[in-house]
C-alpha cells in the first residue's frame, strides 16, 4: 500500500470514528435548558428555605421542559416584584398583602407591576405582641407608642397600616421601628420597643422565644375591625390561633392571615412554562412539604385561593384540568376551619 493510500485510508477511519462524536454533540447543543431563577428573601425567615425547597424539587422533576432552577437571595417580596417586572427573575415568593397592592399601584407602589399568581401558599399569622409590664391592652394602646413593624424595606407597612386604621390610629401616631424578628425580641426584652408585629406560620419561632424570654400580652384585634378588614382587603383571611399555642395564650386567639406566602410570576412569562411549573409543584407537593412544613399548604382548598391579584394563564389552565380551580368567581371559600387546616 503506497503512503497515499495509507492517508486516504487512515482519513476515511478518522472520519467514521468521529462521526458519532459529532452527532452526540450536534444533539446536546440542540436540547436547551431554560434557566429559571427564584427570588426570595435575607437569611433567616421562611422564603429562602420554601423557595430553595421548590426549586429542588423542580429540578428534580423535569416534564415537557428542561429547566434548571436557581433560588436567589433577595431583599424580599419588594424587591422580588419588581426584579420579576424588569425580566431579572422568572419565578419569586411574595407576601400576598404587598402584591395585592403592587398590582394596583397603591401603597407607595410607583405603577401598576403585572404580576400573576401561580400557587398560594403557607399563612402570614401575624399580630401585635408586647410586654405584659408595658400597660398595652388593645391596639388602640400603641398609640405613640415604639412599635417594631418589620425589616427595614420589607414592605410590612402595607397590612399594618391597614390594620392600625382599622383600629383608629394613623400611621403617623405611631413610632415605627425596624428590625428582625429576632432583633424584635431583643428589643422588647432589653425596653428598646413597646411592642413588635411578628408571625409568619403557627407557632411562630420569635413569639415562642419571647413567651419563653418574658411576660407577653398578645394584643387582640377588636372583632368588628376584624371582620370589616377581611371584607375589605382580599388578602387578610381570619386564623384563629388554638390556646395553648403559646406560652401564656389561655383562649384561643381571634387573629389574622395577614397576607399568605405565594409564588408569582411576570404576566409576560410563557403560558406553557408556567403551565407545567405549576403542573409539578402540585404533582410534588408532598415532597416539598418534606422539606419545609410551608409545603402542606398547597393543598386543594389553599393552592388557587383568590388573595387579590389574578392567577397566571398557565397556572389557571392546570388547576382546571386537576380539579381544584374554585368555582363560580374564582375565590376559595374561605373559613377559620379551613385556614386552620392549611397551617403547617
Amino acid at each position: 500500500m503506497t503512503r497515499v493510500s495509507q492517508f486516504l485510508l487512515f482519513t476515511a477511519l478518522a472520519a467514521l470514528i468521529a462521526t458519532p462524536v459529532l452527532v452526540g454533540c450536534k444533539k446536546s447543543s440542540d436540547s436547551k435548558t431554560q434557566f429559571l431563577s427564584m427570588g426570595t428573601a435575607p437569611v433567616g425567615g421562611a422564603f429562602p428555605v420554601v423557595g430553595g425547597a421548590i426549586a429542588e424539587v423542580l429540578n428534580a422533576h423535569q416534564g415537557t421542559i428542561a429547566w434548571k432552577v436557581q433560588a436567589k437571595g433577595t431583599k424580599g417580596s419588594q424587591e422580588n416584584i419588581r426584579r420579576l417586572e424588569q425580566g431579572e427573575l422568572e419565578l419569586a415568593l411574595s407576601n400576598a398583602a404587598i402584591s395585592y397592592f403592587a398590582v394596583r399601584g397603591e401603597a407607595g407602589w410607583d405603577k401598576n407591576y403585572n404580576i400573576r399568581a401561580i400557587a398560594t401558599m403557607a399563612p402570614n399569622v401575624a399580630l401585635f405582641i408586647a410586654r405584659s409590664d408595658s400597660g398595652i391592652k388593645t391596639i388602640a394602646d400603641l398609640k405613640g407608642k415604639r412599635v417594631i413593624t418589620g425589616p427595614s424595606g420589607a414592605g410590612f407597612q402595607m397590612f399594618i397600616e391597614p390594620i392600625l386604621k382599622a383600629h383608629g390610629i394613623a400611621w403617623e401616631e405611631i413610632t415605627s421601628l425596624n428590625a428582625t424578628q429576632s432583633g424584635s425580641v431583643d428589643q422588647l426584652g432589653d425596653g428598646s420597643a413597646d411592642a413588635a408585629f411578628l408571625g409568619g406560620a403557627v407557632p411562630t419561632g420569635s413569639i415562642t422565644q419571647a413567651t419563653s424570654t418574658f411576660d407577653v400580652t398578645f394584643v387582640p384585634f377588636e372583632e368588628e375591625s376584624r371582620q370589616k378588614l377581611i371584607k375589605d382587603y382580599a388578602f387578610f383571611h381570619p386564623f384563629t390561633i388554638p390556646a395553648k399555642t403559646y406560652k401564656g395564650m389561655e383562649a384561643d386567639y381571634l387573629g389574622l392571615n395577614v397576607g399568605s406566602m405565594h409564588v408569582i410570576t411576570a404576566q409576560s412569562q410563557p403560558e406553557e412554562l408556567i403551565y407545567e411549573v405549576t403542573k409539578t409543584i402540585w404533582e410534588n407537593r408532598a415532597e416539598i412539604a418534606g422539606k419545609h412544613p410551608a409545603g402542606k399548604a398547597l393543598n386543594e382548598k389553599n393552592i388557587a385561593r383568590d388573595t387579590g391579584i389574578e392567577y397566571h394563564p398557565g397556572a389557571i389552565k392546570f388547576y382546571k384540568e386537576a380539579g381544584v380551580w374554585p368555582e363560580g368567581d374564582g375565590e376559595a371559600e374561605t373559613t377559620e376551619k379551613e385556614t386552620a387546616a392549611a397551617t403547617p
